[in-house]
């Protein structure tokens, strides 16, 4: 299978590493859209058909999951105004704009990551999965044990606390997984492997295996919101702004999410 990054891909992305300016950039926006932009576009449409069959309650649509290349600087001290990397997420249907786990995509000059996950839960939504996990670890356990998940990804990763949160004994029965304050699963490659030929088909064994991940801290905040909530549905939503021979690759780049 034909990869729909290449060569060119990486070539733009750290060319703007040197030249991180808008009239650079605005010069060659024919080469960002036909080089970077648009083998994410159709990448997104074949995950659009091939997500049906694992996680149909996942987005990907361009007008969702692709972030913007020009960066939100008003409240950031680094002010160069553009995004050297490419990257989409997929979302799942029913919750509102910056909510919700989904899956990740990022091709970047020194890397590719593939993953999944929440990376920064609101409050009230770490509360949620939280109770969650306390009551179903079983599952999250069976989850992040899989033999596939444990091949993809190698296990759960995150921030989490050094001790068990208030309210939860020290000796539950979840409490390795209640000290999590992220969650997430993914894996970094070399950014090469975003042109070989095995790269959408480990994408979709990524996915794969951190779809039922997503589904799970989904299915706690979705039950939360319900409850507070009673005959409101939420909203579908679009990505937040920026915010896994074999090709050689080390675990969790999470950070960058």
């Amino acid at each position: 299978m034909p990869p729909a990054f290449t060569p060119r891909t990486l070539a733009f992305l750290r060319a703007l590493e040197r030249h991180n300016d808008r009239d650079w950039f605005r010069s060659r926006k024919d080469q960002y859209e036909t080089d970077v932009r648009g083998p994410m576009v159709q990448l997104l449409a074949r995950l659009a058909v091939d997500l049906r069959a694992f996680a149909p309650e996942l987005i990907a649509d361009p007008r969702v999951s692709l972030y913007r290349i020009y960066r939100d600087t008003r409240f950031s001290d680094d002010k160069r105004p553009l995004k050297t990397h490419i990257a989409a997420h997929f979302p799942a249907k029913g919750f509102a704009r910056h909510e919700g786990a989904g899956l990740y995509l990022e091709v970047a000059p020194g890397w590719v990551w593939i993953g999944g996950g929440l990376y920064m839960p609101a409050p009230a939504d770490l509360r949620a999965i939280r109770a969650r996990i306390a009551s179903r670890h079983q599952r999250l356990h069976r989850i992040v044990n899989a033999p596939a998940f444990r091949r993809a990804v190698g296990g759960l990763e995150g921030e989490r606390l050094s001790r068990v949160p208030l309210g939860y004994p020290k000796d539950h029965p979840a409490a390795e997984y209640l000290r999590f304050k992220q969650f997430l699963a993914g894996c970094e490659y070399e950014a090469a492997f975003a042109c070989d030929s095995r790269f959408y088909r480990e994408v979709l064994t990524v996915f794969r295996a951190v779809a039922p991940l997503v589904r799970f801290l989904n299915e706690a905040l979705l039950e939360h919101r319900h409850a507070s909530m009673p005959g409101i549905e939420g909203r579908d939503r679009e990505p937040p702004p920026d915010r896994l021979p074999g090709a050689p690759r080390q675990r969790n780049r999470a950070s960058r999410w």
